[in-house]
């Protein structure tokens, strides 16, 4: 039985809890394939199950997604075959590995105009701003958007697919040099949120009307400022809470603002079926082998330094996607 090594936790913590081990890694069962990464995505959600804000049983492997090459498969799957170039964003955890064995159903053959780094750092970021550009709330061209953290890794996918969409996109970003990026990426506007509120410039930019939608990954030092950069009849799509949970809500806020409206989707709750998976793949895919979408890998880490990779993740020390490789 052939062993990968894989990192796991066995407390919830800072990056010093974060263990490699070697992990045997046998046979993939009906509908499960056993795949070998040659790329491993970073992701906020990864320090999230690390701290324990979004707990699991442990011990723990963790990583979200990954892309490397499909060495067997179970019984039942037949949308992929060995020596199949893959990639994933999917649970349980445990793309922090050599290789692994998974269930299938969320595992999408890989274009070969995509690279396996490509494919690592835009699994779960790219399905992401698939789900939030077309899945959640309708938004059509012209419309205003306003996302935050627009510098990372979801946000520069965001600013290009609103670019190609012709949907007006204002980035905040913590830095000049940040929201220059997202300008360069296809944002309409940039707000360096450490220098001015970012509410009253989101109403000066829409002529005092508010945007149509905010994209928020932030959650709780940006929850008040985007209910107030609203419109009436404006939706708050909440996706992560990166500097801590949001407080609990008296809905009556929401009336009193002009009706607003707020969904927390989860990328996990779209992609859970099988062919809407393959299909926001696809459409994800599309953008990227079409030139309208670029996925920007701006740092990378050798698999026994994660926790050094967390650490830049943590602090705000990284712009576009990470990638670790095993």
């Amino acid at each position: 039985m052939n062993t990968a090594k894989t990192v796991i936790i066995e407390a919830f913590g800072g990056p010093e809890v974060l263990k490699i081990v070697d992990r045997e890694v046998g046979e993939p069962g009906a509908g499960q394939i056993r795949i070998r990464h040659k790329a491993v995505g970073l992701n906020f959600i990864d320090i999230y199950q690390r701290t324990g804000l979004y707990p699991n049983a442990l011990p723990l492997a963790l990583g979200m997604e990954a892309a490397g090459v499909v060495e067997a498969v179970g019984e039942g799957v037949t949308h992929l075959k060995p020596g199949d170039r893959a990639a994933y964003a999917a649970v349980p955890p445990g793309a922090y590995a050599e290789a692994r064995v998974m269930p299938a159903a969320q595992v999408v053959p890989l274009p070969d105009a995509i690279s396996f780094d490509e494919g690592a750092a835009m699994m779960l970021k790219g399905m992401t701003v698939v789900y939030l550009f077309r899945r959640t709330v309708p938004i059509a061209r012209g419309d205003w958007v306003l996302f935050h953290a627009a510098a990372g890794g979801v946000g520069l996918i965001a600013c290009q697919w609103a670019r190609a969409e012709g949907i007006n996109l204002i980035a905040t970003a913590g830095s000049d040099e940040k929201c220059a990026l997202a300008l360069a990426h296809g944002a309409t506007h940039a707000i360096n949120y450490r220098r001015e509120d970012f509410a009253p410039r989101v109403r000066e930019i829409t002529g005092g009307r508010g945007v149509d939608v905010v994209m928020d990954s932030v959650g709780k030092d940006t929850f008040d400022g985007s209910l107030n950069s609203l419109r009436p009849l404006g939706t708050l799509i909440s996706f992560g809470q990166s500097s801590g949970k949001v407080a609990p809500v008296d809905l009556g806020v929401l009336s009193a603002k002009g009706s607003l409206m707020i969904a927390r989707p989860t990328l996990f709750t779209h992609i859970a079926q099988h062919e809407a998976c393959q299909q926001i793949a696809r459409d994800l895919f599309a953008k990227v082998t079409s030139g309208a979408v670029k996925i920007v890998i701006d740092q990378s880490f050798p698999l026994d330094r994660v926790a050094d990779a967390h650490r830049a993740l943590e602090s705000r020390a990284t712009t576009g996607a990470t990638i670790l490789t095993p």
